[in-house]
């Protein structure tokens, strides 16, 4: 039984609808349907019950989710285990100029016979959909911001707790300012990733940060690949954009801390579980490394952060 099968299963069964499981996958939803009309061909049963409204799982498909997950989760374990271990790692930095940029540096010092290849993504929810398919190794972003089925194929640790701030055109009232309350942004419109699909666990913070304080989320504008394109479409929005302290200096904008309270962004490494390679054993200690002489896991008294990143970060409290 191919295991392409099996991953077409599960992406239906979780999503109980065959559009988003092909775009998870990215595949055609005609390939996907067909994939599953060939696994209930091989399993003599029929695994979902289809009507124009929703899609179910049978008894049958039931049965066969844990099994499917436990004969995915080996087979991805296989095949990293006995993975090239002297390749290029292929190292996700979501944007050129963060602290993911500082980790990489340190791991380079730390083996530098390995090869750490740097790319950007931009988002992890895109990053995680490619290192499941294969095609990146590791990143850095919000892991409670993935859905459990992504999570649980997925292995984080913790690196920071990363304050958050605005961009603002230098133009605006509020630039002048050296760090900007957050109720200072109600009736703003503040763009955060919003129709982005790569970027659904920051959209996603955003909302829950804006929530009852009268701020709102930006509505989508066209997905900009690069840090050049970016700062041109933003130029023509003129929006406050979501960000990091880190965010690389933009010209025409300033970067001003959020305040009062000083809302956290948890950014963990992120890797395909079973994947053996030195340069993840490097990455993890020179992120360990760094957040401890930088103190980059301590939160501010009266932060703002959400229950489920606290629970990712701090499993233990």
């Amino acid at each position: 039984m191919e295991p392409r099968l099996l991953r077409a299963f599960v992406a239906v069964a979780e999503e109980l609808h065959f559009t988003r499981a092909a775009a998870r996958l990215y595949v055609a939803q005609q390939a996907l349907s067909r994939d599953i009309r060939r696994l209930e061909r091989e399993l003599g049963t029929e695994l979902f019950t289809r009507t124009t409204r929703q899609v179910l799982l049978t008894v049958d498909g039931e049965r066969l989710l844990p099994h499917a997950h436990a004969v995915l989760a080996a087979h991805d374990e296989l095949g990293a285990a006995f993975a090239d271990r002297s390749r290029p790692l292929l190292v996700d930095l979501n944007t050129d100029g963060m602290i993911s940029g500082r980790v990489l540096a340190r791991a380079r010092e730390l083996a530098p016979e390995c090869e750490l290849m740097a790319r950007y993504q931009s988002g992890l929810t895109g990053a995680a959909a490619e290192i499941l398919a294969g095609r990146m190794d590791v990143s850095f972003g919000r892991f409670a911001g993935l859905a459990p089925a992504v999570r649980a194929r997925l292995s984080a640790q913790p690196v920071r707790w990363e304050p958050m701030a605005v961009l603002l055109p230098d133009s605006h009232p509020l630039a002048a300012r050296p760090e900007v309350e957050l109720d200072a942004l109600a009736g703003e419109s503040v763009y955060a990733g919003a129709g982005n699909p790569a970027t659904r666990e920051w959209t996603d913070l955003a909302e829950r940060l804006f929530a009852g304080r009268g701020i709102k989320v930006a509505p989508p504008a066209p997905v900009a690949i690069g840090f050049e394109e970016f700062r041109r479409v933003m130029a023509k929005t003129r929006a406050p954009v979501l960000v990091s302290v880190d965010f690389p200096a933009m010209p025409g904008c300033v970067r001003r801390p959020l305040v009062d309270p000083v809302p956290l962004s948890p950014v963990s490494l992120v890797w395909r579980k079973g994947l053996k390679h030195p340069g993840v054993e490097a990455l993890r200690a020179a992120a360990a490394e760094l957040a401890a002489s930088e103190g980059w896991l301590r939160r501010p008294a009266g932060a703002w952060l959400t229950e489920g990143d606290l629970t990712h970060m701090c499993p233990n409290q």
